[in-house]
């Protein structure tokens, strides 16, 4: 596991590929609730040689919506929501190499009223993208990438050439 990521002041941090082992974590918009019972990690993970990310049934559904289908004594039971499954978004790997395709996953798939965020740290061979957010760019460069990698025993984030300031 890899420790906390390097902070850089008034710079964006994305991913586009995923290390194997990373959990994200998605999380209901506000005025949306998940489904009782549903778990809202998913991993990112190696089976057959390609990495995929395992997702369990998840939902966010409006509060509104939750509080009307409060179970009532004259409920039909033909009235009963139903549930929609929805497929795994497909990965956009094709322009990722064999060795990649083994070891990370591409973005995970949108879920509706949903936001992905992380809980945990990121796992060894991580790559992030930091890009200083706008009207922040004034020194070169404005952008820039660090590697979680292990180094003599140590995890650590490569380090980072660039700086975002609003100096003006």
């Amino acid at each position: 596991i890899c420790p906390a990521v390097p902070r850089t002041e008034f710079a964006d941090v994305t991913a586009d590929t995923y290390s194997v082992g990373t959990k994200l974590y998605y999380e209901c918009d506000s005025g949306y609730v998940r489904r009782q019972g549903q778990y809202p990690g998913i991993q990112c993970q190696s089976t057959e040689q390609v990495a995929s990310w395992l997702y369990d049934e998840f939902e966010c559904i409006d509060k509104k919506i939750l509080l009307s289908m409060a179970p009532t004594k004259d409920l039909d039971a033909t009235k009963k929501p139903q549930r929609k499954t929805q497929d795994p978004a497909p990965q956009k790997q094709e322009n990722l190499s064999e060795f990649d395709q083994k070891n990370f996953c591409g973005p995970p798939k949108a879920i509706p009223h949903a936001s992905l965020s992380l809980k945990k740290q990121y796992c060894v061979g991580q790559v992030l993208h930091f890009k200083c957010q706008s009207g922040y760019d004034k020194r070169s460069p404005s952008s820039g990438t660090s590697v979680c990698k292990k180094v003599d025993g140590k995890i650590i984030w490569t380090p980072l050439n660039m700086r975002c300031t609003n100096d003006s």
